[in-house]
């Protein structure tokens, strides 16, 4: 099952968090975007933020074959029982095209945050009550025991703000099964200085989130590289920029280290939930 997941999402997709609109007025904006993605190759697209079931379906109106997840989910803001119902609801209308990406967020972000791993294994065990496959399910894993996770309780994996090194050890403990598909953010700009601010402007985010930076130094990083919005080191590992060779170059690095399928978050001066339609059609082209 696992292998016919990582045929359906095809090797590249799309992390967006303008996808998951709320607001119904942008609908047609979102359909008609979807559908161009699925024209330009792209086999999946992954909706950003906490997003959830219902939040796929205006992409999976809009397409015949664009596969929709969740990346991710969190566990503490949609209880197992909703997710699980929603999850029935999406599959019925549009069978074998959505995934319920999940993951536990950051305790800055939940004021339930307790026990993250212990919280995550029993929604599962709830799903697995309520009957969603777990070929069906990915999770957003970092460290080695979610990953483990990822491959004895989901389909496999969909880790964020990560590097090919990461990719690497992230195959090793899931084994050649289950899917891997981490998230990579692109800079479409040749200049270092202007890519790299771009990438810090995106970065200083998460440099406030323990989750990565205690990921970050995992993989060895120092706290010197976490300081100051990231060393050159961190941002160039973290982030594909450049000319489309470079960009093209980068991204092979991460499947030449195991991933299946990389979910491409398009980095660009412009709100973060506006749609880059341009770059993701440069992107495309730079692909194929």
């Amino acid at each position: 099952m696992t292998n016919a997941l990582r045929r359906t999402v095809g090797r590249y997709g799309i992390w967006s968090a303008g996808l998951r609109a709320e607001d119904p007025a942008r609908r047609s904006e979102l359909a008609e975007a979807a559908a161009e993605l699925q024209e330009l190759g792209y086999g999946a697209v992954w909706l950003g933020r906490s997003s959830a079931a219902h939040h796929a379906v205006p992409l999976l109106q809009a397409t015949r074959s664009l596969t929709v997840g969740t990346s991710i989910q969190s566990i503490w803001q949609h209880q197992a029982d909703a997710s699980a119902a929603a999850f029935a609801e999406v599959e019925a209308a549009h069978p074998g095209r959505f995934v319920l990406g999940l993951g536990v967020s950051h305790a800055k972000l939940a004021d339930q945050y307790r026990r993250p791993y212990s919280a995550l294994v029993a929604y599962l065990d709830a799903l697995d009550a309520a009957g969603v496959p777990i070929a069906r399910r990915v999770l957003a894993a970092l460290g080695p025991k979610t990953l483990e996770l990822s491959r004895d309780r989901a389909a496999g994996a969909v880790p964020y703000l990560v590097t090919a090194e990461h990719t690497a050890r992230a195959r090793e403990i899931l084994g050649e099964g289950p899917l891997l598909a981490p998230e990579l953010k692109v800079v479409l700009e040749s200049d270092p200085a202007r890519a790299r601010a771009l990438a810090r402007d995106s970065l200083a985010l998460y440099l406030a989130l323990p989750n990565y930076t205690n990921n970050f130094l995992r993989l060895g990083f120092t706290e010197e590289d976490l300081a100051d919005g990231g060393s050159d080191r961190l941002v160039d590992s973290v982030f594909a920029w450049g000319d489309d060779d470079r960009v093209r170059e980068r991204i092979n690095a991460f499947q030449e280290a195991g991933a299946d399928h990389v979910a491409l978050q398009v980095v660009f001066d412009g709100p973060r939930d506006a749609l880059p339609r341009e770059e993701w059609r440069r992107l495309a082209s730079l692909l194929a």
